[in-house]
This record gives structure tokens, sequence and C-alpha cells, in this order.
């Protein structure tokens, strides 16, 4: 099959698309024929050879996919709802830049109803590690007030939409005017320009000094400390990446008078009970709101998988909003 790698670690000229053994579906998992791919961060990073795949799983990127069921474990498949042809998206913990991609079934969720395949190939990630942060760890509450830096990211365009879908208060940091204008228009209460704003003066004037509830957070570094200044008592701050650097300062006595919680969490390497939890969580409470048009998908552009070093340098370069993807369609 053809895949998308690298021989050594570098920039995006590294991406290579060659031939690949074909990888075979196990126990519990099924053979995917991959129509397109989510591009992510994460992927960057592994080809920059920072974030290596998990023991045991394909060194090629890529940790979404959407295509058609091939071949698979027919117990699993059929517990799953799912069959044969089915088509589906599914989060994996890497071999998505490929022509087949092997997941396990309790990562698989239908293409939701209106959804093309390359629509749904940038949900499971943001979707995944959306819920799993302000929902199943942060404990969203309809009224709470939340903040989500990089509010434009293929993550906080979902963030944005899961959380207004469910009641709460949504601003958001951006870098770009035009950027807040997208975040508004999906629904964002507010959004701070964090080149021209104080994203904590800011926040705290937005919530008549109360500051938000929960913040979801993929900067880190310098953004620890501001982002205690501006979470209320009793707040939680989830972060999911350190884009800002991994060394931060942590005021302990904010901390302990305000009760904040601060919690940190990725997916790739976390058991598979635990991402079929939170996989069987979005089939039921927010793939309806897929297939209703409540939360609607943001694409903002669809490269050849033989152009994946072009998508990862237009990731990088950051004036995207929402999803990149790629398509094996035609390629």
């Amino acid at each position: 099959m053809r895949g998308i790698g690298f021989a050594q670690p570098g920039g995006p000229e590294v991406l290579t698309l060659g031939e690949h053994p074909e990888p075979q579906a196990g126990a519990g998992e099924c053979q995917i024929r991959v129509v397109a791919s989510g591009v992510n961060r994460p992927d960057v990073l592994q080809r920059k050879g920072l974030y290596p795949p998990p023991p045991g799983v394909s060194l090629l990127p890529g940790l979404e996919v959407a295509g058609f069921i091939e071949s698979g474990d027919a117990d699993a498949l059929q517990a799953a709802g799912l069959s044969l042809g089915d088509a589906v998206c599914a989060l994996v913990a890497g071999g998505g830049y490929a022509e087949r991609c092997v997941a396990p079934i309790a990562q698989c969720l239908p293409v939701p109803k209106g959804w093309s395949l390359v629509e749904a190939a940038g949900l499971p990630e943001t979707c995944f590690t959306v819920w799993s942060n302000l929902f199943d760890q942060g404990g969203l509450r309809a009224g709470d007030r939340v903040l989500i830096h990089g509010g434009s990211s293929g993550i906080g365009v979902s963030a944005i939409q899961l959380a207004k879908a469910f009641g709460a208060q949504v601003w958001v940091t951006v870098g770009h005017a035009d950027k807040a204008k997208a975040c508004l228009s999906l629904g964002a209460d507010g959004a701070i320009n964090y080149r021209e704003q104080d994203f904590v003066a800011e926040g705290l004037r937005a919530t008549q000094g109360r500051g938000f509830d929960l913040i979801l957070d993929m900067v880190a570094g310098p953004y620890i400390a501001r982002n205690q200044q501006v979470l209320a008592e009793e707040g939680r701050l989830l972060v999911i990446a350190v884009q800002g650097g991994t060394k931060a300062e942590l005021d302990a006595g904010v901390l302990l008078r305000k009760r904040q919680r601060i919690s940190g969490n990725t997916l790739r390497s976390r058991p598979l009970a635990f991402k079929a939890a939170i996989g069987a969580q979005l089939r039921a409470k927010v793939w309806p709101l897929l297939a209703q048009g409540v939360v609607r998908p943001v694409i903002h552009r669809v490269w050849p998988a033989a152009q994946a070093a072009e998508a990862h340098r237009e990731l990088e370069a950051g004036a995207h909003v929402g999803k990149l993807v790629l398509s094996w369609q035609g390629d």
C-alpha cells in the first residue's frame, strides 16, 4: 500500500509517499480503507522526532482517519454495531497517513449523517480530546465560563461548538482579527486577540472579575501562571499541549486559596479501555449533535496525500482556521 513516512526526523520535506507493508487487523481491530486522514500537531512533533509512537504501533504518522471497513474481528464488529463496508472514522495511535490503517473497533465511530468522509476525518482526534478534557476531566456544566486558547485551531473550533451545545459561555484567544471573527461565527461569546490584548485583564473584565471555570490550554509554559490569575475559584485548568514550553511557574498560594485544579492529558498513550469509554460517550452524546447540524465541520483545506509536506507547512504557519485533511481520493 502507499503511505506517508520519513527516513529520518526533520522538516516537512522529509515526508515522502512510498510503498509500505499493509497492516493486518488483530483481535478487537478492523482494517480501514482510508479515504482521508486528519493532520494534527502531534504528527508534526513525530516528524521532528519529538513524539514517537507507542511500542508496537505503526511508525507512519497519522492519528485519525475516515474510510470503509474492509476486514476485522467479526464478533467485535457485531458488538459495536458495525459491519464490513461501513463508513467510519477512527482514532488511531499511528499509521493514519496510509491507504490502509488498522484501528481498534472500540475507537471507530460511524460517519455522522450529512458528513462527508473528508469532513469526518477531522473528527476523532479533536472530539476525543475535547470530550476527555472539558467534559470527562473538567466536568463542564451548563452555565460554566470557559476559555479556550487557540480558538481557531482544529481543537478550538470543536471545543467552541461542543461547549456551547452543552450550555457553556465560551471565550477564546486568537492571534488575528479574522480568526476572532471565525470563532464568533461558531458561537463564541468573546474573542481576545493575544497579540493586542492581555488575556488575563480581558478575561477578568469579560467575566466581571470572577474568572473562568474551565480553561483549555495548549500553550503551557508562561501561560500556566497567567491562567491561574484568570481561573475562578475551584476552576479547572486543562493542559493538553506545550507549544509554549514544558517549564512553567506555579503560584501555589493562588492554587490553595482558590482551590484550583490543574490537570494534564494526552490521548495517544492512554489505554484502550479509556479511549473506548470516551468513544461510547461521543457516540451517545455528541454524534446526534453532529447529525443535527448543531456542531458543523470546519475544514480549512484538503491536500492530496502526496502533498503531506505542504499540509505540514501550512499547519506550522498557523494561519489556518479549523482542520487540515489529506485526501487519498484520486491521488
